[in-house]
């Protein structure tokens, strides 16, 4: 699982994570929502150990990132919002690259195993990266963290730039993943796949965590209604 106690990051006089508590169990799928700028970016960066806090901490599978960053990030796959490969490569050798320096060699077969797991097919792996759609280089990404066998999942902003049929393949993609105990964290501001896909969610706003639901009882639109009134108070 991972966890925020109190977390706090500062930019200058800017409070751009303000006291964040939260903590996301094994198996569970919990999106952060928020407009840009609210602070979701700057806690993916914090959990990674990418940015020091100006105050609190934060574990991932019960181990400090403030102490072991480079131990707390074996157990995390990081999939940003463009996933950045090698154009150059095909699927299958990007795979078994990024695997191999994360210090797991992958067969062949194993490699397309995972790769057909995530929805890129035995013959697209072949096929040079560059030609990929943005939808399946995120695919590849999850498929470097299974292949990194990584319990915690970070994901900034998903579904971004995805067209409906991608969109729906990640929410499947997600749901199966955290199946295998995986926790999953994902910043968005797609209130739709969130409310599709996440077992809760929280509302950030100006760095601050403003509330927590599960989504469970909740449809679409009443998450709508709920994100908006959060986002507009005080304003």
């Amino acid at each position: 699982m991972l966890s925020c106690q109190s977390l706090t990051k500062r930019y200058d006089a800017r409070v751009v994570v303000d006291d964040l508590t939260l903590s996301v169990a094994d198996g569970e799928i919990y999106g952060l929502l928020g407009p840009n700028g609210a602070g979701k970016s700057t806690t993916i960066q914090l959990l990674l150990g990418f940015v020091a806090p100006d105050a609190g901490s934060r574990s991932i599978e019960g181990i400090d990132v403030g102490r072991d960053p480079a131990k707390a990030r074996k157990h995390i796959g990081y999939v940003p919002e463009t996933v950045a490969l090698y154009p150059w490569l095909t699927g299958r050798e990007n795979l078994e690259f990024f695997s191999q320096l994360a210090g797991h060699s992958l067969t062949r077969e194993r490699a397309i195993e995972l790769l057909t797991r995530v929805g890129v097919t035995a013959e697209a792996a072949t096929r040079r990266v560059s030609e990929y759609s943005k939808g399946m280089r995120q695919k590849v990404g999850i498929a470097i963290a299974l292949a990194k066998q990584a319990r915690v999942l970070l994901l900034d902003e998903p579904s971004s730039g995805l067209d409906p049929e991608a969109a729906n393949e990640l929410s499947a993609l997600l749901r199966d993943v955290a199946r295998n105990s995986v926790t999953v964290l994902m910043a968005t501001h797609d209130l739709f796949r969130a409310s599709e896909v996440c077992d809760r969610v929280g509302i950030m706003r100006h760095g601050r965590l403003m509330m927590e639901t599960d989504v469970a009882a909740l449809t679409p639109q009443a998450l709508d209604a709920l994100y908006l009134q959060h986002i507009r108070r005080d304003q």
